[in-house]
């Protein structure tokens, strides 16, 4: 059966078997995934989808910062500064969906 949303059922799909199938802690995996969005230049949805679990985690800001130090030598300050400004626009995006929300 063909459903409506056959992207995002796939991404929902891969992101439950790579929990499943990992040893690492919630937080061990959140810090893995940031390090990973921040290496391929991901896309402020990218960030946005992984805020809430990131946040369930225990993930501060500061952890961010961090993965986003330690990674810097590996990928290049581009990557990192490409992606302070996503996860800028992922929390923009954030408040506005929060804002509608509180107004709807």
């Amino acid at each position: 059966m063909t459903t409506p949303t056959p992207v995002l059922d796939t991404i929902v799909d891969i992101n439950a078997a790579s929990i499943e199938h990992t040893q690492l802690s919630p937080r061990e995996l959140m810090l893995a995934r940031i390090a990973a969005m921040v290496a391929v230049d991901a896309p402020p949805a990218s960030y946005l989808a992984n805020a809430r679990p990131s946040v369930g985690s225990g993930l501060t800001q500061q952890d961010v910062q961090d993965v986003m130090i330690a990674v810097a030598p590996l990928v290049g300050t581009a990557k990192v500064v490409s992606a302070g400004g996503n996860l800028l626009r992922a929390l923009d995006m954030a408040i506005t969906v929060a804002e509608d929300d509180a107004t709807a």
